[in-house]
């Protein structure tokens, strides 16, 4: 995913934001450190640590029925989100019923090599940073999301919202994202 992003971003300058979002945690610090960017956001997002793939990282992090609602692996080791409650669940419990069936409906599978992958590089790249906390997050636990950006040294925005706050606070997000 990272190569993707650094291709698309070969004609800029530094003045780049990165905001990795949930499980593009890795990635957006992978792209932090394969070129200058202005600043890393992690939106609500699991951070890797160094050496690590995510399902080592331990269990703490995220709500141990995340994978209740998703399908079984494909031939491709792919799943995809087959259970709308449960999506409702853990990512839009605090957005209305249209916004939840158009969001379950762009929904795609997601293979299982993120989680599975040791992050391979052996420590954080030095940039500015800041982490967006969603203090009703019901898939990645907020108290996790605080202490992690603290153990990094990144400032800290805690929005009043779910996994989702693109959708449910897309103003308080604005304003969070404003302030980087």
């Amino acid at each position: 995913y990272a190569d993707v992003v650094c291709a698309a971003l070969d004609d800029r300058d530094a003045d780049v934001v990165v905001v990795a979002h949930s499980l593009a945690g890795p990635t957006g610090t992978l792209i932090a450190a394969r070129r200058p960017v202005r600043h890393l956001v992690y939106l609500c997002a699991v951070v890797p640590a160094p050496g690590l793939s995510l399902v080592d990282q331990g269990d703490e992090m995220v709500n141990p029925d995340w994978d209740k609602g998703l399908s079984q692996p494909d031939a491709e080791l792919r799943t995809r989100w087959v259970d709308r409650g449960m999506a409702k669940a853990m990512f839009y419990h605090d957005c209305d019923e249209s916004t939840v069936t158009a969001a379950f409906s762009r929904l795609r599978p997601q293979s299982a090599y993120p989680f599975m992958a040791a992050f391979p590089l052996p420590q954080l790249p030095t940039v500015n940073c800041t982490y967006i906390a969603c203090a009703e997050d019901r898939l990645i636990d907020p108290a996790w999301q605080v202490h992690t950006a603290r153990n990094i040294g990144a400032s800290l925005e805690v929005i009043l919202s779910s996994h989702s706050p693109f959708f449910s606070q897309p103003r308080a997000l604005a304003d969070a994202l404003m302030r980087v």
